[in-house]
């Protein structure tokens, strides 16, 4: 077991073949990610805290101190939970930037949890008063274990930016009052929502406190015993359907699913549980290849949030959640560090560069919960108040179920620690951004690197050592993304092409030595297998990591495109060109019979990276493009 107690990260793992560096030892510098590094310390933090005071969801805590209070609870079941992420976010962000106003806002919360907080443990705002409902008595819907999970991560986050304190005592109160009433000789129940897996695992990662390692354990082999009430959705709705063990896919809830089998990659970690990693790499492998939208979004189905069977995916009902887009780069990462198989890296890079960048508006303070793929009507604007529904419209600056933004906000603070790992020979890039990397490799030898990319708009990558003992052979891998094919690798003034893949460079590195990587970024077509029926005859548009969309702001009729596939795609600025075509539709009684339609005349369409769409006011869009 390797001593991990200083990386500043929120996954931690004890074991496994890639140490992932923390956020002191990468930090991003410039470039695509770190302008919205900047924007969520400067605005989104301070946005989400502002909905969340007025709408009363952090007075919660103050009001039900000590039992005295409103019986007039605010905000949702699961409410505590984002405050819980957004001072998780808070915790990194402060790490990161110093700040010291986020310093003092968190101890303020914190008071407010330990006020709040029952004497065996036990916190939760909604359960447990003499006023409200009995504790536990809906772990189906009641989100209790679900929050005490973010509050776990909030307290993992806080301890390793800032050391140890008050935080991390009331979550290990918690955690304690969990395990005593759910441990062995307790309850054998399971919470509707799962969290508290993986949120358990990092606690005892940090703290050493074997019990909650074991607690996790048990939740995750309980699961799947149809425990939980039924329920319209079935119970595969809450995963309480089969056996972790035993499953072969990811299916119902899509975040809950993948929370999940977060918490299982972790158990397996650090248990040594071979068969447990191996059921949960099997099943996101089997997720990604047949029920995955082209951004990596994950969930085609809005009435139960949920992921739809093989091959089930269309466009203009994509659910692709914000929160299950981040739970898929947090296990992506986990099975990376667990496996070391580079293939994970480019799950987390079309996910990142995809639909969380979609997610967040370019002020930081609006926001997508659901991102389709194809919006008919023009995405109407919904007013600066609370929205309640989730689907449609543009971004908005708050959800009546506001998870998403907390999580955005959580995963931007931290995502330094998703670029860079270590193995036992050396560094290991991952994700490309303008970063500057020092750390100590495994024998305690300090090296460095800068890291300087116009990636995901460019695609050159450039390196420069600026660390080394010169005299000890140590290597740097660089990740060629699964799309790449036809990229070039240039050292010591040579170049010579490289595959998709990892490519390992080992030599005694001398300081000012430089790496270049040239990416192919020419826009090409993709096409989707022949069994996704939605979307059988149409085309998409990648350039780089990088999903083009057509967007109209009224101008075109975008139902009534026909792109050309027989000539191949160009690149114009940060997007791309086809030759298309708009048909006019025969008017008829009846949308069935012969087409009839009047072909239109062949022109260039611009195409704008997904990410981009929706920016510049009410707009219909569509990823996939239907072919002459």
């Amino acid at each position: 077991m390797r001593n991990t107690q200083s990386i500043r990260g929120p996954v931690v793992p004890d074991r496994g073949l890639l140490r992932p560096l923390g956020t002191d030892e990468v930090r991003v510098v410039g470039g695509f990610w770190a302008v919205r590094q900047r924007v969520n310390g400067e605005a989104t933090l301070g946005h989400a805290l502002e909905w969340m005071d007025e709408l009363g969801w952090t007075g919660n805590f103050t009001s039900v101190a000590n039992g005295a209070g409103s019986r007039e609870r605010r905000g949702r079941e699961f409410s505590d939970s984002e405050v819980y992420k957004i001072v998780e976010a808070m915790s990194w962000e402060h790490g990161r930037s110093a700040n010291s106003d986020l310093d003092d806002r968190i101890d303020a919360l914190t008071s407010a949890f330990g006020a709040a907080q029952f004497e065996d443990g036990y916190l939760h705002t909604a359960f447990g008063r003499p006023w409200q409902r009995p504790r536990y008595s809906d772990l189906a819907w009641g989100h209790e274990l679900y929050c005490t999970g973010h509050l776990l991560q909030a307290a993992v986050a806080r301890t390793r930016t800032a050391g140890a304190g008050p935080l991390l005592d009331i979550a290990r109160r918690a955690a304690d009052h969990v395990c005593e009433v759910f441990g062995p000789d307790g309850s054998p129940a399971v919470c509707g929502h799962p969290e508290i897996e993986p949120a358990l695992v990092e606690l005892a990662r940090l703290t050493g406190e074997q019990r909650y390692l074991d607690q996790a354990a048990l939740f995750v082999d309980r699961r799947g015993y149809r425990t939980l009430p039924a329920h319209e959705f079935g119970w595969s709705y809450f995963n309480d359907d089969i056996p972790v063990r035993k499953a072969t896919v990811l299916r119902g809830h899509a975040v809950r699913s993948l929370y999940l089998a977060c918490g299982a990659v972790d158990v397996a970690v650090e248990t040594g549980d071979d068969d447990l990693l191996a059921a949960v790499i099997e099943q996101f492998d089997h997720t990604w290849s047949r029920r995955t939208h082209i951004t990596g979004g994950m969930g085609s189905r809005h009435q139960d949030e949920a992921f739809g069977d093989d091959f089930v995916l269309p466009a203009d009902r994509a659910y692709a959640e914000t929160c299950a887009g981040v739970a898929t780069i947090m296990l992506a990462q986990r099975l990376l560090l667990a496996t070391g198989d580079g293939r994970y890296a480019d799950v987390v890079d079309r996910v990142l560069h995809n639909l969380v960048a979609a997610a967040i508006s370019d002020d930081g303070r609006s926001f997508f919960y659901a991102n389709t793929l194809h919006q008919r009507t023009p995405a109407r604007a919904q007013g600066n108040g609370e929205r309640l529904d989730v689907g449609g419209g543009l971004r908005a600056p708050w959800f009546e179920v506001s998870c998403c933004l907390p999580n955005i906000a959580r995963l931007l603070a931290s995502l330094s620690s998703y670029l860079v790992t270590a193995d036992e020979t050396g560094l290991r890039l991952h994700q490309y951004a303008d970063c500057d990397v020092e750390t100590q490799l495994s024998d305690g030898r300090p090296v460095g690197l800068e890291v300087r990319t116009s990636y995901p708009d460019g695609g050159d990558v450039a390196l420069r050592v600026t660390r080394s003992d010169g005299g000890t052979p140590w290597s740097v891998s660089l990740r060629v993304p699964g799309w790449a094919a036809g990229a070039v690798l240039v050292l010591d003034h040579e170049r010579r092409p490289v595959a998709p893949g990892d490519v390992v460079l080992t030599r005694e590195w001398a300081v000012g030595q430089e790496i270049r990587l040239e990416l192919p970024m020419r826009p090409r077509f993709v096409r989707p297998d022949p069994r996704i029926d939605a979307v059988r005859g149409c085309v998409a548009i990648e350039r780089g990591p990088l999903v083009m969309c057509a967007e109209s702001l009224g101008e075109i009729d975008l139902d009534a495109l026909r792109v050309c596939a027989g000539h191949a795609p160009a690149q114009t600025g940060d997007g791309s060109v086809v030759r298309a075509r708009f048909d006019a539709a025969r008017e008829s009684s009846w949308p069935y019979g012969e087409p009839a339609g009047r072909p239109g005349t062949f022109a260039p369409l611009h195409l704008l990276p997904y990410h981009r769409w929706a920016r510049r006011g009410p707009a219909t869009m569509r990823v996939w493009l239907p072919t002459t």
